[in-house]
């Protein structure tokens, strides 16, 4: 047994027959997808990576499969800063944060409305890198929904507790490997603490939505966010069932283990 897996003739050929399909791909990819196809995921439903890395190291030293060899490390080999642009005294920052994603996104923006927090990200020489938003939680997706298990009146109740990360771009100047999955979880470290100290409440799930014709979400998948689905292509004022928007894939990230319990109510 290794990881407290039963490592079965079935499993080694399983590993085996995917490291010969996919040759090119790096060790911890590897150990994402066995993740994926096992669902081997912790309490908050994030990939065990680490565990299927160690499980994967253990099968190549008893000599039973051979994996790739191991990768430099392609990270950012420093750590960005990330200003959090609500405070009165960083208007010339969030000025520039405005500024860049009116130019440079995709998605049309002028301003915020609301709860809403953006992080300008820059490297230690105080470079400008990219820019998070985040902002209200969409009213109602199918997917996110069933996947806390919402009733309609518990999505009323506690949907301030979902934020939104509405906007996400890395300037396009800027070219370093694994950049943007950094961010996600450099960002997804202080968002619920940089929310309770703006606003006064808790966040407790991210959510964000990515239009499957454009992208594919690599980076989220990298940084843990979990797939739950796709939207089905509808506005808000599609009562005619027609499709009049791009069909976006749905991700969740759980900010805390007992998520599920901040959301929904709970007996006892």
């Amino acid at each position: 047994m290794i990881q407290g897996r039963i490592v079965t003739p079935e499993i080694l050929a399983q590993v085996r027959g995917l490291i010969a399909q996919q040759p090119d791909w790096s060790r911890r990819r590897l150990a994402l997808e066995l993740c994926r196809q096992w669902h081997w995921h912790n309490a908050a439903g994030q990939s065990k990576d680490m565990s299927a890395r160690s499980f994967l190291d253990k099968l190549e030293g008893r000599g039973w499969i051979e994996l790739p060899p191991r990768q430099r490390r392609r990270g950012p080999g420093f750590a960005p800063r990330l200003a959090a642009l609500s405070s009165p005294t960083r208007q010339a920052q969030a000025a520039q944060f405005n500024a860049y994603l009116a130019r440079y996104h995709y998605l049309p923006y002028r301003s915020t409305v609301g709860e809403n927090l953006g992080y300008l990200v820059q490297d230690r020489q105080g470079r400008d890198l990219a820019c998070v938003l985040f902002g209200a939680a969409a009213w109602k997706t199918q997917p996110r929904d069933a996947f806390i298990g919402w009733t309609a009146n518990e999505r009323q109740t506690y949907l301030g507790r979902v934020v939104n990360n509405s906007r996400f771009l890395i300037l396009p100047w800027i070219r370093v490997p694994e950049l943007a999955s950094h961010i996600l979880g450099r960002v997804a470290r202080r968002v619920a603490s940089d929310w309770q100290a703006h606003y006064g409440h808790a966040v407790v799930l991210l959510e964000t939505f990515v239009e499957r014709e454009r992208f594919r979400g690599s980076c989220y998948r990298a940084a843990n966010w979990l797939y739950v689905g796709q939207t089905q292509g509808r506005t808000r004022q599609d009562r005619r069932h027609q499709l009049q928007a791009p069909v976006k894939d749905v991700f969740v990230y759980p900010l805390q283990r007992n998520f599920r319990q901040q959301l929904r109510h709970v007996d006892g």
